[in-house]
């Protein structure tokens, strides 16, 4: 008896959010998108019972902006657990140890249940050590002497609450996926970013303490923000500091490169077998896999700097070269080295930004690209293969839409090889090229100190929602497109 024979019975009885029977109206899915979004950001307002605010600390610190949710709510690990268990599931598939053929219905189901198994197993590898291990969600004495159930159960209280949080995000993605447009996982990332880019642009504490971008300038114009005389330091002020000129560059530069790069393709001819003029194209964009799999990427090194904080907090000897920190933040060893470039703080050593040496800093930087453009390349193709956009699948796709490329065989290991030509090598570069621009974009620095991967999933998540929107009416005014397209 094979594994799949053996696991079988749980993975099909895993809870899922029935499929629509037939085609949802675009009104609907609007309606549930919106509606998905209104009860994230009523969860992520709902605090913890028993949790001591004042003492929390959050884990995720500035990797909150890609792994969403909020600290100290009830979803405090947001999607954290999704995106492990993905990449659990990316890496066992890339490897081929699971021999799950996704094309196979049967495989299919066992495929979903296996991810939901394995995100309820990332909730207790998570939530656990957050709660009960480093003491950075801290139980309130007061409410465990009032409820008389001693510090351990309340603290089991935070657990189960935030456990419970991580199990309705899985289905509020999972419903956005089915009933919805785009997905659930997209969706919380922007609403995360934009909440956090808004509040950059906005915040108002008064023209004297103002710290968005615009009441900044408001003061600066009118003379209610005091600038230092000296040339040098009127242009560091303006540039880096409260003017945050260079944070505002970086932010229009991403928004452009990234609408600029979803529109680059490479544009395949295509033309239908039985209909005579009917004639389409197949675009392979350079970001074909999205920017998606840098979400797998950046959570891989957010776990990695989670497991040096578990260490640091329970290992009273851990070795210098491990990791070496200074209240709760890494300053040496190798966690240091695996930590990214979060900010102009992180690496600007000469405008006296940071102490740290100068070959240090060299050395992060130089790892935390290799990381991620290696990383981005490999997500990607991984990604690519396990969500049906690989060569085979694009090719029985378009053949099942009955379409075929001018000059070939209507045969689908035909276009498979065409398709061969571009799509391996579109999202490699595409893969690397995004894991670059997420590790410059932080490094200069953004509005509202959003991090740059999250400036950018969010950039490029809203363009590919647009077109999913665009397309859903397109179909919605021609009904026979939908069946040209498979999507009924």
């Amino acid at each position: 008896m094979g594994w799949k024979d053996a696991a079988e019975p749980v993975l099909t009885r895993m809870p899922a959010v029935a499929r629509p029977e037939g085609h949802v109206p675009f009104r609907r899915k609007l309606t549930w998108t919106g509606g998905i979004l209104v009860l994230y950001f009523f969860l992520t307002n709902v605090t913890l019972f028993g949790l001591d605010a004042g003492s929390a600390n959050d884990l995720f610190g500035q990797f909150r902006s890609i792994l969403a949710g909020q600290q100290g709510s009830v979803l405090q690990l947001g999607i954290g657990p999704i995106v492990t268990a993905s990449i659990v599931l990316q890496l066992l598939g890339g490897a081929d140890l699971l021999g799950l053929d996704t094309n196979d219905p049967r495989d299919q189901i066992l495929y979903q249940g296996l991810q939901k198994l394995l995100v309820v197993v990332m909730i207790v590898l998570t939530g656990l050590p957050m709660v009960f291990a480093g003491g950075f969600l801290p139980a309130d004495t007061q409410v465990a002497q009032s409820l008389g159930i001693g510090v351990g159960g309340v603290k089991t209280l935070i657990f189960a609450q935030i456990a419970v949080g991580g199990v309705l995000i899985l289905f509020m993605d999972e419903i956005v996926s089915k009933w919805g447009v785009g997905s659930g996982v997209g969706l919380f990332i922007i609403a995360g970013v934009s909440q956090q880019l808004v509040g950059g642009l906005f915040s108002w504490q008064g023209l004297g303490g103002a710290s968005g971008f615009f009441p900044t300038w408001l003061g600066i114009i009118t003379g209610a923000v005091q600038l230092p005389s000296s040339p040098t330091d009127l242009a560091s002020t303006l540039v880096l500091g409260q003017g945050q000129l260079l944070a505002l560059l970086t932010t229009v530069l991403i928004f452009g490169i990234v609408v600029y790069a979803e529109s680059v393709r490479v544009e395949i001819p295509l033309s239908h077998a039985r209909v005579k003029g009917a004639r389409g194209r197949f675009p392979v964009k350079l970001i074909y896999a999205s920017v998606l799999p840098m979400i797998l990427v950046r959570a891989l090194q957010a776990n990695i700097q989670f497991l040096g904080r578990i260490l640091d907090s329970q290992w009273a000897g851990m070795p210098a070269w491990l990791g070496q920190y200074t209240q709760g933040t890494v300053t040496g060893g190798l966690f240091y080295y695996l930590a990214p470039i979060q900010s102009r703080a992180d690496w600007m050593w000469f405008l006296g930004l940071t102490s740290a040496d100068p070959l240090d800093i060299m050395i992060r930087v130089a790892i935390d690209l290799i990381f991620m453009i290696v990383g981005g390349a490999i997500f990607a193709v991984f990604w690519v293969e396990t969500s049906g956009m690989g060569p085979d699948a694009t090719a029985r796709q378009i053949q099942n839409s009955g379409m075929q490329i001018p000059g070939f065989r209507r045969n689908p290991q035909v276009i498979e090889k065409v398709m061969e030509r571009y799509i391996p090598q579109v999202t490699v570069i595409g893969g690397a090229l995004v894991g670059l621009l997420a590790v410059m974009a932080n490094m200069l620095g953004t509005i509202g100190a959003v991090s740059g991967t999250g400036l950018l999933l969010t950039v490029s998540i809203t363009y590919k929602l647009y077109e999913e929107i665009a397309e859903e009416q397109l179909m919605e005014m021609h009904p026979m497109m939908r069946n040209m397209f498979g999507s009924e």
